[in-house]
């Protein structure tokens, strides 16, 4: 593939990759967490936590962009605090393509989890927790391995998601070839430029090829997990 494809071609590719593995693994934990509490919890403000979970889903990328740019930006009231105390600027560099294709793809990986965890009976955690066993480890031991087919289903949406993203990107990082063109940017750069179109369909190719690989993997790997926990409860 590498010589397939030019070397402007494969840094947009290489760093779509990048991207996407990032916003996918920091996205998680506060994903699952996110799950758990729309799933299991009871709380006022429910509904509230819902609608800005799943608002990414509605808004217009565009919109979701200006807004990180607005808060994490530079002159933004957060993104002014992380470069002044932490050294970290998210605005127009590959983290902030992380950033906004992570929060993008949040609310699908959410989705995909939460449905995993409502899935479970709650009387298999209420049965360890009868015995002494904290929150924090009934949900190690016990929901976990069972929600483990829907985390990685929703780890490979939101990696997924995050590959395609690109209307908050673009308006959140730019379109900087080598520094902040994703696979989208570039085949949409390409198509802008007449003869373009060849080196847009190859990236269009690359990037079917990842997302089925990933639907594959995902799939594989679930199933397999899912033999796993089903041949423990039987040996059980």
């Amino acid at each position: 593939m590498a010589d397939w494809l030019s070397p402007e071609e494969w840094r947009a590719v290489a760093l779509s990759l990048k991207v996407s593995f990032w916003a996918a693994l920091v996205s998680l934990p506060l994903g699952i967490l996110t799950a758990h509490a729309l799933a299991r919890w009871q709380f006022p403000g429910k509904q509230v936590l819902n609608g800005p979970v799943h608002l990414p889903l509605i808004l217009p990328p565009v919109v979701t962009g200006y807004l990180l740019l607005l808060t994490f930006g530079r002159r933004g009231m957060v993104g002014q605090f992380l470069e002044q105390w932490f050294g970290i600027v998210f605005a127009f560099r590959w983290t902030g393509a992380a950033l906004a294709a992570g929060v993008m793809a949040f609310p699908l990986m959410v989705r995909a989890i939460r449905l995993a965890i409502e899935a479970v009976d709650p009387k298999l955690e209420q049965a360890a927790g009868t015995s002494g066993a904290s929150r924090p480890w009934v949900f190690l031991t016990v929901t976990l391995p069972l929600i483990l087919p829907g985390i990685i289903a929703g780890v490979t949406l939101a990696f997924a998601k995050a590959m395609g993203e690109f209307g908050a990107t673009i308006t959140f990082v730019s379109n900087i070839p080598g520094q902040t063109q994703t696979l989208p940017s570039a085949i949409y750069s390409f198509l802008q430029v007449p003869g373009g179109e060849v080196q847009a369909s190859r990236l269009v190719v690359v990037a079917i090829v990842i997302a089925m690989s990933a639907l594959l993997l995902s799939e594989w790997v679930g199933r397999a997990v899912a033999r796993r926990i089903g041949g423990r409860d039987a040996a059980g």
